[in-house]
Parts: structure tokens; C-alpha cells; sequence
């Protein structure tokens, strides 16, 4: 390490230090900000010293838990310079490689928007791609923008980097074209699949000729097995695969893994087909990089959810079951995951339009709430929309005298448990920055660590 760097890391180091000894959550990230500003060129020396690398993964859902699965999967095989907390932005990967001079190898969730940074910077040996949703529109723009820079960066990065891509989805299943060192993954089991895409589905037309898709099944949102009648772009092959899918309600997931070393059994202790997606990425992913067949499966079988995703935490007798939403394609798998396994009948629904959630919350009306709204008791209504999603409700069907509108998130909170009988359970669907502070409220109540101290 040269003596700049030396000295630009251990400044960096105390800010952290500093800042968590004061209280502040910002210790995450705050290293990663002040090294940024300091010299951007130290996170491509620190990233260059990992002797095994580094390793992304990105999606517009399902990142995090991903990430944490396939820390699961690896956390026995390597030392992990891991960012745990969610912190995923240029500033959260430097405070990462920051805080782990030991590490061999990088695993690191990476925002949409930040990867192409992060990816020039950190050369990686291995990148994830998993789905790319409608979401944050002020942010982010159209979806087609952010496939034409991932595009680009896949094409930067060349054959160097091994590419691991959801073939469901038809942006990145493209990127598998006339690649070499490629993993593609999907789902093959028609038994669970749609009869047609949802109103609010994305990618519906082909992205060669621009012509509408055919689907023969549809899973999440857009994902899929389509094919363009015009053109014949399809699907390509699937390598590494999940069948015979059984669904549990809101406790699990099994289903077979077929890979090219084999195939196996798995019980995943999260629910839904897009948990699926999110084991065979991790999956898929964690075998580039050596890991056998029976350490997947075991690591897969006893992974805890990510904080906030399906992360169930006691309060007082009650169980309380986060489940984050932040886009229609999210949301609406939460709510199918949910009806599978009967509707609540109290729901605590948090919306909130920060920068890091999107200040346009009209996504709200592309989300299918009615068959939920239609099974549930009541709904409360926080964050600090809370006004515009209890309009969305009554739209949706709900009568006025079933709906709770508590703009305070602790006010609602305590709302929402005392409506809960003892061994009951109360579902909260939180976006982004109020499902983080609900997580400070749990903490301040002794419920929770603060999920920077996770890990």
C-alpha cells in the first residue's frame, strides 16, 4: 500500500470510528464518502489488493438478498469484503473495502445506476445481472436506459469478467449473445407460471426488432420463456435451472436445482417465486467461483432473510413480518407471495417518497392491491404519502371505515400491534427509507440490533 493510501484510509477509518461512536447510522458509508473525495483512484487499489477478486451482483429486485445468499454459500470458503448493510452505492463499496484489510475476495451488491462506476473501477472476475424492473423513473429513467448502460459496461468490461444473467428476463438474456464466458439461469416450470403478462409488465416487446413477444410461461413481472415470432430472438439456454417448484405459503420454497455439476434438492426457508430467482442467482453465481453443489444447497437451506425481506422480529407476544416494496413488479409479487399463503387480516402499508425510494409515487397505481384489499380486515396507512395510499386503497376497493391513516411511522406501528392479538402476526409493507425507519424504531425498542452491526 503507498503511504497516500495508507494515510487516506486510516482518515477515512476514524471518520467511521467517530461517527458510530456519536450514534450516527451514517458510520456505513461515511469512510466510503470521505475516501471518495479524497481520492476516487483508492477504491481501484483497494479492490486490486483482494488476491481472489471481485465478484458483482446487481438487479432492480432482489440485489440484497442475492448477495447475502451467496455469502452463505461462500462465507466458509473465503474471507468476505461483503457489504452487508445494503450500503451499495460508490461510497458503500469503498467503506466496505475499507473495513475488511483482510479479505480475499469482494462480494459486493452494486445500485443500478452505480454500476458502471463501480465496475471500471473494481475490473470484476464475476457479474451478476439479475432482472432490471420500472423503478425510481426520476432516478434512474426509463428501463431501456439503464439496459443500454449495463449493455455498454458488459461490452467494456469484456471477456475478462465471467457474466451471470437471468435469461427470464429478455434485456439481459440478450447479453448472453455471443459471449463466451457466460452463465445464463431461469426458471423451468410451467406448472407455476401466468397465463399472460400483467398489465404493468415491462420488456413486453422484443429487443432485436421491437416487435411484441411471445410468452409460453410467464413467472415475475416480465420474466420468462418468450420468443419474438418476427425475428426468433429467444430465451437462450438455460444452464443453471429450478424445477418442480413447490410453494409453501409465506414459510418456504422448494424446488430442484439443476446445474451442470448436478442437480439437488433444496428447501429455501423464504417464500415466493422470486426468492427462487434470487437461490438460483446466488446459486449460479457461487458455482463460477468453485463452490460444490452440496455447499449451495447448504447454504441456501439455512439462509436468514435479508433485514426487511420477509425478516420476522418479535414485539411483545406479536410477530412482525417486513416485507419491502418498491416498484409495481416487487410489490406485486409480495402480494401474490402473500395470497398464497392467505390474506392478513391487518396490513400496515408505509409509503414514503424520499430521494433513495423515488419522489414519484404514482408506481402505487400499477400495483395489483385489489385482491389483497379484498381479503383484508384493515389497512393503516403511514409514511409520509400516507394520504395518496389511502386514496389508492379506497380506489381499490376498500370501504373508508376499514382503512387507518397514521402519517407517523411509531404512531402506526403502535397501532398496528395493538390491533394484533398475542401470537398473531402483523404484515408491514414498507417502502425503501421507511422500511430503514421502522428498523431504527425496532432497534430503539431493544427488538433489533442496528443492522450496521449486523455482521
Amino acid at each position: 500500500m503507498s503511504a497516500r493510501l495508507a494515510v487516506e484510509t486510516l482518515a477515512a477509518r476514524a471518520a467511521g470510528r467517530l461517527s458510530r461512536l456519536a450514534g450516527a447510522g451514517g458510520g456505513t458509508t461515511l469512510p466510503g464518502k470521505l475516501l471518495w473525495k479524497l481520492d476516487p483512484g483508492a477504491i481501484d487499489a483497494l479492490a486490486a489488493r483482494l488476491p481472489h477478486g471481485v465478484v458483482l451482483v446487481s438487479a432492480t429486485n432482489g440485489k440484497t438478498t442475492t448477495t447475502a445468499m451467496a455469502a452463505a454459500i461462500l462465507g466458509d470458503r473465503r474471507r468476505l469484503a461483503w457489504n452487508s448493510s445494503g450500503a451499495n452505492l460508490v461510497s458503500g463499496i469503498a467503506s466496505t473495502l475499507l473495513a475488511r484489510p483482510g479479505a480475499e475476495l469482494g462480494l459486493l451488491e452494486v445500485d443500478e445506476g452505480a454500476l458502471t462506476e463501480v465496475a471500471r473501477r473494481v475490473r470484476p472476475r464475476a457479474l451478476l445481472l439479475g432482472n432490471l424492473f420500472r423503478d425510481q423513473l426520476d432516478r434512474y429513467g426509463e428501463l431501456e436506459l439503464v439496459a443500454e448502460r449495463w449493455r455498454s459496461t458488459v461490452s467494456d468490461l469484456g471477456e475478462r469478467t465471467t457474466l451471470v444473467v437471468n435469461a427470464d428476463d429478455p434485456q439481459l438474456g440478450d447479453l448472453a449473445r455471443d459471449r463466451r464466458d457466460v452463465v445464463t439461469y431461469g426458471l423451468d416450470d410451467p406448472a407455476h407460471s401466468r397465463q399472460a403478462l400483467q398489465h404493468a409488465a415491462d420488456s413486453r416487446h422484443c429487443v432485436r426488432c421491437g416487435r411484441p413477444y411471445e410468452f409460453a410461461a410467464v413467472y415475475v413481472g416480465h420474466l420468462g420463456d418468450y420468443r419474438c415470432p418476427h425475428c426468433g430472438h429467444a430465451r437462450p439456454e438455460l444452464q443453471v435451472r429450478a424445477r418442480a417448484i413447490n410453494l409453501q405459503g409465506l414459510e418456504s420454497a422448494t424446488f430442484d436445482l439443476v446445474t451442470p455439476a448436478g442437480q439437488t434438492r433444496v428447501r429455501l426457508p423464504l417464500p415466493g417465486l422470486y426468492n427462487v430467482y434470487n437461490a438460483l442467482g446466488a446459486a449460479a453465481l457461487t458455482q463460477t467461483l468453485g463452490a460444490t453443489l452440496e455447499e449451495i444447497k447448504a447454504g441456501l437451506e439455512n439462509f436468514g432473510a435479508a433485514f426487511g425481506r420477509f425478516e420476522r422480529i418479535q414485539a411483545g407476544g406479536r410477530t412482525i413480518l417486513m416485507l419491502l416494496i418498491k416498484n409495481p413488479a416487487g410489490a406485486n409479487e409480495v402480494i401474490r407471495t402473500l395470497e398464497g399463503g392467505g390474506a392478513p387480516p391487518l396490513l400496515l402499508v408505509a409509503l414514503n417518497d424520499a430521494i433513495a425510494d423515488g419522489k414519484d409515487v404514482s408506481w402505487i397505481w400499477d400495483v395489483d392491491l385489489e385482491p389483497l384489499l379484498a381479503g383484508t380486515e384493515r389497512v393503516i396507512a403511514t409514511g409520509d404519502r400516507a394520504a395518496e395510499l389511502a386514496v389508492r386503497c379506497v380506489y381499490g376497493g376498500l370501504p373508508e371505515d376499514r382503512l387507518d391513516v397514521q402519517p407517523a411511522l411509531h404512531h402506526a406501528l403502535d397501532r398496528g400491534l395493538e390491533l394484533t392479538p398475542k401470537g398473531g402476526q402483523l404484515v408491514v409493507l414498507p417502502t425503501y427509507t421507511a422500511m430503514l425507519a421502522l428498523r431504527r424504531i425496532f432497534t430503539e425498542r431493544g427488538l433489533v440490533r442496528p443492522y450496521w452491526k449486523q455482521r
